[in-house]
């Protein structure tokens, strides 16, 4: 699914041929980049702008989403050429496509950071080049984000999406008292953390197990794992807990969607009835998410706006590539210092999926 995904996007910019240069193309450290992946900017039109983006990884499937919903707000614009690079969760290699991309005459580049603690090559860069950097889904640190006055961050509040999956998480368990199949009166739950020291994952797992104890459940925790966002490596995780406790987990919380498909995938893979298979919530409201909560074997998930997010940075993009301000947006996206747009979480179960699957 996640490669027909990225094949998808890049299919649909080379439709588009004629106005986009898309670049693909793996950059390890030190190695030339691909023959084809670069354009001489001199040769552009003078009203034409160059944008380039890098992702950590093309296999997320958020992000194949988010990229495929960039490409489309890009598809009406004559103005603008595009290169996109996978730094294949490499910060080395992420930090040598801004370079080239710096080199190759990109007016504004789009970062999503493998490493959000160490934009410190990507800055320097482009603030020695004078090229204004969007950091986009994978929220660099505040001090960072503040060395320079044309860094800016396009995403979501990562309190609000674990505060709406502890919602969801909580009014399922006082609502359906057979979540309880011990009966024992507390609810014994396990949760999936997208990545070691992310801010994301720190930030979602904290708020969402707060917000299930503030709203009145009573907890019994059976255990923790890192799965790295990773559908393949939450359903090993979720897999060894299954032979631990058997049925005994009664509610299993995860920081994106793959990671509770992957523990989806361990319960279909254990035989398990599904009558004694745990509520499962997710984060993002991806596609395959969305179509667990319409099967009914993911309980919930919050929706990540992919759509509006880039939308936002399609938009930014743009104003800064001619010369524009952040600020010229007040009127269409809510800013805050300067540096940011965010767009709001929302909470999805059966009852409003089919919204949610029409967009």
């Amino acid at each position: 699914m996640k490669d027909h995904l990225w094949k998808k996007i890049f299919a649909r910019v080379r439709h588009c041929s004629r106005r986009f240069l898309i670049a693909g193309c793996l950059v390890p450290l030190f190695a030339t980049i691909l023959s084809g992946c670069t354009t001489n900017s001199a040769a552009r039109p003078s009203d034409k702008i160059k944008v380039g983006v890098t992702i950590y990884d093309q296999y997320d499937t958020f992000l194949s989403q988010y990229m495929d919903c960039f490409t489309k707000e890009l598809e009406a614009v004559e103005d603008v050429d595009l290169v996109v690079y996978n730094a294949s969760q490499s910060q080395q290699t992420q930090n040598a496509q801004v370079k080239k991309m710096i080199e190759d005459g990109c007016d504004v580049i789009c970062v999503n950071l493998v490493d959000r603690t160490d934009p410190s090559t990507v800055i320097d860069a482009a603030k020695k080049a004078d090229v204004p950097i969007i950091f986009f889904n994978r929220e660099l640190v505040e001090g960072d984000i503040g060395r320079w006055n044309r860094l800016f961050y396009i995403g979501a509040d990562a309190a609000q999406s674990g505060i709406l999956e502890g919602e969801l998480a909580a009014s399922t368990c006082l609502s359906d008292k057979s979540i309880d199949r011990n009966g024992d009166g507390k609810i014994q739950y396990i949760v999936l953390e997208g990545e070691a020291g992310h801010q994301d994952a720190i930030v979602r797992t904290e708020y969402s197990v707060d917000t299930l104890i503030k709203k009145g459940v009573e907890v019994d925790k059976l255990g923790y794992a890192i799965a790295n966002w990773n559908r393949a490596q939450a359903q090993t995780k979720v897999a060894s807990f299954i032979e631990n406790y058997g049925d005994g987990i009664e509610l299993i919380m995860s920081n994106n969607d793959d990671m509770a498909l992957g523990a989806i995938d361990a319960y279909e893979a254990s035989g398990m009835l599904k009558s004694d298979w745990p509520a499962i919530f997710g984060i993002d409201g991806t596609t395959v998410g969305l179509e667990a909560v319409r099967d009914d074997k993911m309980t919930g998930t919050v929706y990540n706006d992919k759509e509006g997010q880039a939308e936002a940075m399609y938009r930014l993009a743009v104003t800064l590539g001619h010369g524009g301000s952040i600020e010229e947006l007040a009127d269409e996206f809510e800013i805050t210092d300067g540096k940011y747009i965010r767009l709001p979480y929302e909470k999805i179960t059966a009852t409003n999926i089919n919204k949610f699957l029409s967009r």
